[in-house]
């Protein structure tokens, strides 16, 4: 061979090689169920691909405290500065540092400026607290927001406030009709550069992930998926270094629940394991979920009752 027919050659050599190379890595890359607690556990798979299966499972707190009566509607909760910090749903427009011991009130911080129609959720990022205005019982809101305040300026009791307004895109019918709407929303979590809003619906008892930028302004919710939980969600944390996220809920007879999302490819949240866990407390309205560590969690319940 002369010396071009050689170039060439070699180039079709390694060529042959890279290809045989790939398609040797997809041939050995094997989805399934690789969660060894999964019921479909498959010992053979690689790759995660959400199927996993799991038998019915519950668990019991570890304690309860009582909480102020001024929290009787507390609603959201997060753990930040070495404390929980909560807030009411309704015309309050004070957040509460609580002592993570006791549950007593260390102290409540005004928000002075801002208007508490129906904070159902907290979150935050390194910089802000975002607190979500967006309960939405009757389906019937135009003015869905979340408020997005400076965390320095809350503790120096001089809170500096921007909002962060939304619409589902595919909500058509606002017409009022209480605990009837798919279109509610008690949960969300912050991640680097995006909103992500867990929905709380009454018709389907399904909850759908919607999107929108955590910068000021007004935007259209994109949907992005959606899940049978078979229940309300209410509350939600994100773990983003362990690929988790915690909701909380409750069934429409008040049975609570966490529901469990992990081992998740980026940001496909329902698209890993799902697991439902049945929390041992009849008729409890539970509201908000936390963590300070991934291993405990702390768990609000709304002040609720009923005749007899």
């Amino acid at each position: 061979y002369n010396k071009k027919t050689l170039l060439m050659s070699f180039r079709h050599l390694m060529f042959l090689s890279l290809f045989i190379l790939i398609a040797g890595s997809a041939e050995a890359q094997k989805y399934g169920c690789t969660d060894p607690l999964a019921v479909n556990y498959d010992q053979s798979a690689t790759a995660n691909d959400g199927s996993c299966r799991y038998n019915a499972a519950n668990i019991s707190p570890l304690g309860s405290l009582n909480l102020d009566a001024t929290l009787s509607e507390t609603s959201g909760l997060i753990f930040w500065d070495n404390r929980l910090w909560t807030h009411n749903d309704n015309s309050d427009t004070k957040l509460y540092a609580l002592d993570t011991l006791y549950g007593s009130i260390e102290r409540p911080f005004p928000l002075d400026g801002i208007i508490n129609t129906d904070w159902e959720e907290i979150s935050q990022d390194d910089d802000y607290i975002y607190l979500g205005d967006f309960g939405n019982n009757s389906g019937n809101r135009y003015d869905l927001k979340i408020y997005r305040a400076d965390k320095n300026s809350i503790l120096n009791n001089s809170a500096v406030f921007d909002s962060i307004g939304f619409t589902y895109e595919d909500q058509i019918d606002f017409d009022p009709v209480a605990y009837d709407s798919d279109f509610d929303c008690e949960a969300f979590i912050v991640s680097d550069d995006t909103i992500f809003l867990f929905t709380k619906e009454w018709v389907s008892n399904r909850t759908s992930l919607y999107s929108i930028p955590k910068t000021p302004g007004t935007y259209t919710a994109k949907r992005r998926s959606s899940w049978d939980v078979n229940g309300l969600i209410t509350g939600a944390v994100y773990l983003k270094d362990k690929r988790t996220i915690v909701l909380t809920g409750y069934s429409e007879r008040l049975k609570p629940f966490i529901y469990l999302l992990y081992d998740f490819d980026g940001l496909d949240f329902f698209g890993g394991n799902k697991r439902k866990i049945d929390v041992l407390l009849p008729y409890h309205q539970i509201e908000a979920v936390t963590t300070n560590n991934g291993i405990k969690y702390f768990i609000t319940n709304e002040y609720f009752s009923m005749d007899p």
